[in-house]
C-alpha cells in the first residue's frame, strides 16, 4: 500500500496584511487597535515580538479566514520586546506585507493622561512619571525611525485618533466601513432594544385587512404592490430614503461602525417588512454593508393576528 506525502499547507504571504502597533504608552495603542479591529483586523495585544513570524505563518496558513491582523508590541513584553526590531526584519524577509504605526504624543500630553488615569509608568513603577517617558522614548527611538505611519496623538481625543487611524488603513472601503442592520418588527412584541433608529409605520394602509393579502409577508410582490401604490406610502419613503442619506455618512465620519435600523408596524408581517425590504436595498446601492432581518413576521402568518 502507498502512503500518499502530506505536504505542507502552502503560506499565502502576499494575502496577509499586517500591522505592527507601537509607540509610547499612554499614546493611544488600545485606541488604534479597536479601530482596526472594528475595520475587520484580527488583532492581538501585547504579543512577544519573538512570536510575531509563527503568528504570521498561522494567519497565512487560515485559507483567508485571516488575510488583515494588527499587533500591539510594547514594553508590556518586557525583555522580549528587545528583539521587535529583529523580528520586524524576519517578516520582511518572509515576504509578508507589513507595517508599523508608531503612536507618539508630547510629554506634557502623556503626563496628563497617566495623573488622569493614576496609572504607573512600566518603565518607572516607583519614580516619576516624566523618568519612565524619557527612558522609553529613547528605547524606542529605532522603531520610531523605522515606522511606516506615526501619529501623534497629542491633541487628538480617542474618537479622533479612532478615525485617523480608519482612515489610514481603510481608505478603500468608504461608507462600507460602517454595517447596518434593518430590522422590521412588530410593535406588539416590543421595539427591538439596540435600534438606534425607530421608524414607525402603523400610519401606512393595512393589508391585514386585505383578505388574500393576509397570509402573505411584505416580501411578497403582492403586498410591497399594495404598500407601495398608495401615493402616501411613496412620498413617505421618498422622504425617508432623502433622511437615511443624509444622515448616515455622517455617522460614518463620526466613527459609528455598527447602526441598527428598526422599523415597525403593528404585527411586523406586512407593512414593516416591505418598507425595511426597500431601505435594505437602497442602502445597499449605496455601497454599505447591510443585512436585512424581519424579526415578527413568522410569528404572525401562524396566528392570523398581524393587525
Amino acid at each position: 500500500m502507498e502512503i500518499e506525502e502530506v505536504k505542507p499547507v502552502g503560506l499565502d504571504k502576499k494575502g496577509v496584511e499586517l500591522i505592527v502597533i507601537t509607540g509610547l504608552s499612554g499614546a493611544g495603542r488600545t485606541q488604534a487597535m479597536q479601530s482596526l479591529e472594528d475595520q475587520g483586523f484580527f488583532c492581538v495585544d501585547n504579543l512577544p515580538p519573538s512570536f510575531l513570524v509563527k503568528f504570521a505563518e498561522l494567519c497565512a496558513q487560515s485559507r483567508g479566514k485571516v488575510s488583515k491582523a494588527a499587533i500591539v508590541c510594547d514594553l508590556r513584553g518586557g525583555e522580549f520586546f528587545e528583539s521587535l526590531s529583529e523580528a520586524l526584519g524576519n517578516l520582511e524577509k518572509e515576504g509578508f506585507h507589513l507595517e508599523v504605526l508608531f503612536l507618539d504624543a508630547s510629554d506634557e500630553t502623556l503626563i496628563r493622561r497617566y495623573k488622569e488615569s493614576r496609572r504607573r509608568h512600566p518603565l518607572s513603577p516607583h519614580g516619576r512619571v516624566l523618568d519612565g517617558i524619557q527612558a522609553e522614548r529613547q528605547q524606542l527611538e529605532e522603531l520610531r525611525i523605522r515606522a511606516d505611519n506615526i501619529i501623534d496623538t497629542s491633541n487628538l481625543s480617542s474618537q479622533e485618533l479612532r478615525c485617523k487611524v480608519a482612515e489610514l488603513f481603510c481608505k478603500a472601503q468608504g461608507l462600507g466601513q460602517m454595517a447596518v442592520s434593518v430590522i422590521s418588527f412588530g410593535f406588539k412584541y416590543g421595539s427591538p432594544m439596540d435600534a438606534d433608529l425607530v421608524m414607525d409605520v402603523r400610519f401606512l394602509p393595512n393589508p391585514f385587512y386585505i383578505k388574500e393579502l393576509r397570509p402573505l409577508t411584505g416580501e411578497h410582490a403582492l403586498v410591497q404592490d399594495y404598500v407601495f401604490g398608495n401615493p402616501m406610502a411613496q412620498e413617505f419613503m421618498e422622504k425617508y430614503l432623502a433622511l437615511l442619506e443624509f444622515i448616515l455618512p455622517n455617522y460614518v465620519q463620526e466613527g459609528k461602525n455598527h447602526l441598527v435600523i428598526g422599523i415597525g408596524c403593528t404585527g411586523g408581517q406586512h407593512r414593516s417588512v416591505a418598507i425595511a425590504e426597500r431601505v435594505g436595498q437602497f442602502l445597499k446601492d449605496r455601497n454599505y454593508d447591510v443585512k436585512v432581518k424581519h424579526r415578527d413576521a413568522a410569528k404572525n402568518q401562524k396566528g392570523g393576528t398581524a393587525r
